[in-house]
């Protein structure tokens, strides 16, 4: 009995887990609705003041085609990853003096996080994964 119990509370500790990452996600959509002034994401991406941000972490700064880059940041030598993206939303100016991002920074840690986990459900082709 105590083992059915035990692989019960397993279970249900793993939908739980399961449900936080997609409530996460769920929110960070919420939170790219102000990003949706200047980037696009999913199948149908294209640039347009700010480039595509399909397949962001992971990805070279500056690298994405056909979209007209500062030279700050076509030369950060940056590549997206978690913690770099966490920096620079949180103040572009400051992580690349230079950029033309002119958003002032999202300062809300937990908004971050939901917004990384929206950002990550897409491959480089848009499609979620």
């Amino acid at each position: 009995m105590r083992g059915l119990v035990a692989v019960t509370l397993m279970a249900l500790a793993g939908a739980g887990v399961s449900q936080a990452q997609a409530q996460d996600a769920a929110a960070g959509e919420k939170v790219f609705a102000v990003c949706k002034a200047c980037h696009q994401i999913g199948e149908t991406a294209k640039n347009s003041v700010g480039p595509e941000l399909n397949g962001l972490i992971g990805r070279h700064s500056g690298s994405v085609a056909g979209y007209s880059y500062s030279a700050a940041n076509k030369n950060s030598g940056l590549t997206w990853d978690e913690a770099t993206f966490r920096e620079y939303i949180k103040d572009p100016k400051a992580k690349i003096p230079g950029t033309k991002m002119v958003f002032a920074g999202l300062k809300d840690d937990k908004k971050i996080d939901d917004l990384i986990a929206f950002l990550k459900q897409f491959d480089a082709s848009g499609k979620k994964k």
